[in-house]
């Protein structure tokens, strides 16, 4: 094979140097064919040259083939054996691994009934950091330690198991809120006042509930963390407290707590003043209370006025002396007057002064009554202008929004409110006059009645008088005749 194969080779360059040659001698001229015997002779040695480089190569590469051949088995002796070692090691690691992978799950088991425990209190307290998150952030407490507000959210937004040291910390941020709002502590805080004024004051911070700053009360604004002060504070009397408190240095003093941490002092700012809740009313509303101050008024002047008659009246009643400028004293006067005049005249001239003097008495009794019979007629006047109002909201804007309604709504009420706060009152005023005046009468009247039965009755002594002297003369004429 290797000898057909040198042959080949040989001959392949010949077979090609041939056609060469005859196509150069079919384009070459005649004169030209010594060189090309020349070319022929060299192209000779160089293919017995290379066929004897190409026979030297073949023989060492058939030495080593031999040679790795013999390699070779020694190679896939070891590698069978290194197979073989492998195997028994893979064997032995298998049954290593079955007994690390039952360990393992003897490991987890142990380990979840051990953790399982530890788990549930991370539940619990991260329920509870959630739970006491918002009221943490709102509390006051947080402007005088605000770092506590991120390790709150953090411990409630963590999935993985807490420390020691974050569960120390946690329990020790819930016992100083519980230990902080039993404290009445001062602090430098920012205060925002009404116009958006900062200032930093020193603050009184009572527990968790209230702070005050310059004998004012002060609302926490956990959006911003700084304290804000009310725009409308409370009565005297509760600030008086505050100011006490400022200034005390030791033990207890008297102090208005608002229990729901702010929000009822918050509530005053919505709450509307008396003035404002008048103003409510509207037109009607001022009507009303106009008729009231006026109703309110002229009873004033009313009983005064009677006050001064009842004072003349029984001024008049212990002395026998006419007093001029009371009715009594003009009934006294028609009776000495008409004292010889008979019985039905003396008792007209009475009823007349009675009647004169009635009206003066009585004055604004009536009107008095009005104007309480007619404040709730206009209570439900401005109460039908303001439906009427609340009806026109509604048609407009729908009733999404109720605070379109409220204005009308609003003066619905007030007026009515209005109405009956000034009928009450004058209700009250107007059986007072009356009283008063029905009892100044009464006076008038009996004491007029007196007069009259004192009249008669001088009369019947008068009477009496007469027939006793007639018959004294009778019987003092039948004595004088002789017998």
């Amino acid at each position: 094979m290797k000898y057909l194969h040198s042959l080949k080779s040989a001959v392949k360059p010949l077979a090609t140097a041939l056609g060469l040659t005859v196509a150069m001698g079919a384009a070459l001229p005649v004169a030209a064919e010594e060189q090309g015997l020349t070319a022929l002779q060299g192209l000779l040695q160089q293919i017995k040259a290379d066929g004897v480089t190409e026979s030297r190569e073949n023989k060492a590469r058939e030495s080593r083939f031999l040679s790795d051949r013999n390699n070779q088995r020694q190679l896939l002796a070891d590698a069978k054996a290194e197979l073989k070692a492998q195997e028994r090691l893979s064997d032995k690691l298998l049954k290593q691994s079955d007994t690390n992978e039952q360990s393992l799950k003897e490991v987890n088991n142990t380990l979840d009934i051990r953790s399982g425990e530890l788990k549930e209190l991370f539940g619990v307290v991260r329920q509870f950091a959630g739970d006491n998150r918002g009221v943490f952030q709102a509390s006051m407490i947080t402007a005088q330690y605000p770092e506590r507000t991120a390790f709150m959210a953090e411990m409630a937004e963590s999935k993985k198991l807490p420390t020691t040291a974050k569960l120390e910390q946690f329990w020790h941020e819930v016992l100083q809120e519980m230990v902080e709002s039993g404290r009445v502590v001062e602090m430098p805080a920012t205060v925002v006042y009404g116009e958006g004024n900062e200032a930093e004051k020193n603050i009184i911070r009572v527990g968790t509930f209230n702070a005050i700053a310059d004998g004012k009360y002060l609302n926490y604004s956990p959006a911003v963390g700084k304290f804000q002060e009310l725009s409308r504070q409370p009565d005297s009397s509760t600030l008086s407290d505050v100011a006490g408190l400022e200034a005390a240095q030791e033990g207890y003093v008297p102090f208005y707590l608002d229990p729901s941490r702010g929000q009822i002092l918050s509530l005053l700012v919505q709450s509307p003043s008396v003035l404002e809740r008048i103003n409510q009313g509207g037109y009607v509303g001022y009507v009303i209370l106009g008729l009231g101050v006026l109703g309110i008024l002229l009873a004033l002047g009313f009983y005064l006025n009677l006050t001064r008659i009842g004072l003349g009246i029984r001024k008049q009643q212990k002395t026998e002396e006419i007093i001029k400028g009371n009715p009594l004293g003009d009934i006294m006067k028609a009776y000495q007057d008409n004292r010889k005049a008979d019985l039905e005249t003396l008792e007209l001239k009475l009823d007349e002064i009675i009647m004169k003097a009635a009206p003066s008495i009585e004055r604004g009794v009536g009107f008095i009554k009005l104007i309480a019979s007619v404040a709730p007629l206009l209570g439900l006047l401005g109460t039908v202008v303001g439906m009427i109002a609340t009806f026109q909201a509604i048609t407009l804007f729908g009733t999404g929004d109720p605070k379109l309604m409220a204005n009308g709504i609003s003066e619905a009420l007030v007026t009515t409110m209005l109405g009956l706060v000034v009928a009450i009152p004058t209700l009250f005023a107007h059986s007072l006059v009356q009283s008063k005046s029905r009892s100044l009468i009464q006076v008038l009247e009996e004491q007029s009645a007196g007069f009259i039965a004192k009249h008669q009755e001088n009369d019947l002594n008068k009477g009496a008088r007469e027939v006793v002297q007639k018959v004294t003369a009778s019987a003092s004429q039948k004595e004088a005749q002789p017998a």
